[in-house]
């Protein structure tokens, strides 16, 4: 049963800066239903695409959405050296916002999508003592991995499709219009498939174009061409360190492609894969009823 959400905004501070957050939570929360935070993806890319998953507010739990320093809401430093941009400054950065929240004083639960499941990676290995489950969505073990599975998507798209992002990464004219055409043919395949996006997912693309400086420094031009300052980032090696009960998700098409999986579940102990036949890089949107109840029963287990 459906309840009603009320919707709360607030910012904290950080290294003199600002990260918002907004709450939303029912009118009738269930007490015995922790919070969820929800980490963006990007990095730099605003939360409003993830704003389907308030429907899990309406379930009676409160959710958590945030903007990372530099995009968004939060505070926008595009004047700052690029070194100052690392997965550390954001894994802090969620650190800081979670012990300012009363909300999450008596535990919370974790999704991160694409970069946020990187994120979520790098905070759950710090084994934070009031996280209780994890929720990694459309992500990776490894940047490089990433890259790996886009180009082999892309050598399924047309061949004029290949020709054009080829032709401009060499050049790197990211911004002629033959290039960004090419890589929408391949975000309709492999990050939503929807024949329309969301308004919240124009939305993030918007303020994504309005400050790129972050998405620009640490991952590049476009969602398949990673050439900036994290393109090396793993979680290898650590991933025996996340020791929260952990879903991981992707969609069958997604640039977050399914093999890509394999180390993340063979790496955190005790972790389980649902693959959204139906979807892409947002089965949040291309299979959003299936989503939340998936994510909703799953994270209701560890309500402790």
């Amino acid at each position: 049963m459906e309840t009603e959400v009320n919707v709360i905004d607030g910012a904290i501070p950080y290294l003199g800066y600002r990260t918002w957050y907004q709450i939303h939570i029912p009118a009738n929360v269930s007490s015995n239903k922790l919070p969820l935070v929800v980490a963006h993806g990007g990095p730099g890319v605003p939360h409003n695409y993830l704003l389907s998953i308030s429907d899990i507010a309406s379930m009676g739990r409160p959710v958590i959405f945030y903007d990372q320093l530099g995009c968004g809401n939060s505070s926008h430093i595009p004047d700052v050296d690029p070194s100052f941009w690392t997965p550390e400054l954001f894994r802090d950065e969620l650190i800081n916002l979670v012990a300012a929240l009363p909300l999450c004083t008596n535990g919370y639960h974790l999704l991160g999508q694409s970069w946020g499941g990187m994120l979520a990676q790098e905070f759950a290995i710090t084994q934070p003592e009031k996280l209780c489950s994890l929720v990694l969505s459309n992500t990776t073990s490894s940047f490089p991995a990433f890259q790996e599975a886009a180009g082999r998507w892309i050598m399924k798209l047309p061949k004029d499709v290949q020709d054009a992002l080829q032709r401009h990464e060499n050049a790197q004219t990211y911004s002629d219009p033959e290039y960004q055409q090419a890589c929408e043919v391949f975000y309709r395949r492999h990050v939503c498939r929807l024949k329309e996006y969301p308004k919240e997912v124009k939305r993030s693309f918007e303020l994504l174009d309005e400050d790129p400086t972050v998405y620009y420094t640490m991952n590049g031009p476009s969602e398949f061409h990673v050439i900036g300052t994290a393109k090396d980032w793993t979680s290898a090696g650590r991933l025996h360190l996340i020791t929260s009960p952990t879903l991981l998700i992707c969609g069958r098409y997604d640039e977050a492609a399914p093999d890509i999986q394999e180390p993340l579940l063979k790496g955190i102990s005790g972790s389980k894969l649902h693959v959204f036949e139906n979807s892409s890089h947002m089965p949040f949107w291309e299979e959003r009823a299936f989503y939340m109840e998936l994510v909703e029963n799953f994270i209701s287990n560890y309500d402790t």
